[in-house]
């Protein structure tokens, strides 16, 4: 996959995820839906973790970006 191709998926799924607000789902909605939640949770935390680890094994360190 082409580096922009890339670029534009990882932004996609940061704005999705942005749109994701459980403080406002229904306390039994939450109940049901947390084991699924959770596995996507930790699958997301071992995607991300391995990009990362991807970018510091080249020497590179990842940081916050600075507001205007």
């Amino acid at each position: 996959m082409r580096t922009n191709e890339v670029m534009v998926r990882l932004e996609a799924a940061v704005s999705a995820l942005g749109d994701v607000d459980v403080s406002a789902w229904p306390e039994d909605t939450l109940k049901d839906q947390l084991g699924e939640l959770s596995a996507a949770l930790v699958a997301l935390d071992a995607v991300l973790s391995r990009v990362a680890d991807g970018v510091r094994a080249r020497g590179l360190r990842i940081e916050e970006p600075v507001s205007a």
